[in-house]
């Protein structure tokens, strides 16, 4: 059987998947690929149909967007992801991006390389503790919830969230309060989270008007999907002084162009998708995701089925 692999993946789930497959790196044999390990590669229809024997295709991570799922259901084509094998790296980023907001560290590294502190511990760099916040989550998945775990362990926030999709029970069972509407959890939370999947109904979630519901000292992460927050938008609010800080991990664009308007502040801290970017979670996804896609090609059962 012939794989297809996009990118580089972790050395060892290379060797795996080269130890029981084929493996090609273009698409010059379209025609006679079984399975798909992609990272960023987009798989739309007319690829689909171009690749008469495939069977399955395995996105290395969560998100799934650049994979036309329709198309896949019609042709008979599973659709793998690795829904939690990054999970705890993305959580402990997210938690980092807190702390690092809270206490102003970007600011001071970078004024203390540029000489501008006539003394230790400037008044303009006074920060705030985490410790019994109230964390607010958009999105209660599997790392926000990680997310609630740590900052609850850790720092005894009290944890409350927002999402349509999961029932009153089910957030008491994973010991959030629910909020029925965004405006009014964000009108109750100290940090909020964001982690949602990118759809259509999810692009642009937190723009305009939303911006007038965080409370103004409020810190504000994003490790999920860039085009879920309006850039122009958040950069408004934290000029604005509407939203105290902001941390994104993703951009509409990626890599973030060095131009960006974003990065000229002092209280936007940006990272390059670092979220999944450890040894760790590297080696989880990529041997999860080729195992996955094996046993799919083999005929055994699979986790991780998106259709």
């Amino acid at each position: 059987m012939i794989v297809f692999l996009d990118q580089k993946i972790h050395p060892d789930a290379g060797a795996y998947l080269r130890e029981h497959a084929e493996v090609v790196e273009d698409l010059s044999r379209i025609g006679e690929i079984d399975g798909m390990v992609v990272r960023a590669l987009h798989v739309p229809r007319e690829l689909m149909e171009q690749a008469e024997k495939l069977k399955v295709v395995g996105r290395h991570g969560i998100g799934y967007e650049h994979v036309d799922i329709q198309a896949a259901r019609e042709r008979g084509i599973r659709v793998l992801n690795t829904p939690t094998a990054n999970a705890n790296s993305v959580a402990e980023l997210i938690v980092a991006s807190f702390l690092a907001l809270s206490r102003n560290l970007y600011s001071g590294n970078v004024g203390l390389r540029q000489g501008r502190f006539a003394k230790s511990a400037p008044l303009e760099l006074i920060g705030t503790e985490v410790t019994g916040k109230t964390l607010g989550l958009i999105g209660v998945g599997n790392i926000p919830q990680l997310v609630a775990g740590m900052m609850r362990a850790a720092f005894h926030v009290r944890v409350i969230g927002y999402d349509p999709f999961v029932s009153r029970e089910e957030f008491q069972r994973r010991g959030i309060e629910k909020y029925e509407t965004l405006e009014e959890m964000l009108e109750n939370a100290d940090l909020v989270n964001i982690s949602v999947h990118r759809t259509p109904q999810t692009e642009n979630m937190i723009s305009g008007e939303i911006f007038d519901h965080f409370r103004p000292n409020a810190l504000f992460v994003n490790a999920s999907r860039g085009m879920i927050v309006n850039e122009d938008d958040l950069y408004n609010a934290l000029t604005s002084g509407k939203l105290r800080a902001a941390a994104s991990d993703v951009f509409a664009k990626e890599p973030c162009p060095a131009s960006h308007k974003l990065l000229t502040l002092e209280n936007f801290s940006a990272t390059p998708h670092l979220g999944a970017n450890t040894e760790e979670a590297l080696y989880n996804v990529g041997m999860t995701i080729v195992k996955n896609v094996l046993n799919v090609l083999e005929g055994r059962p699979a986790e991780g089925i998106v259709v």
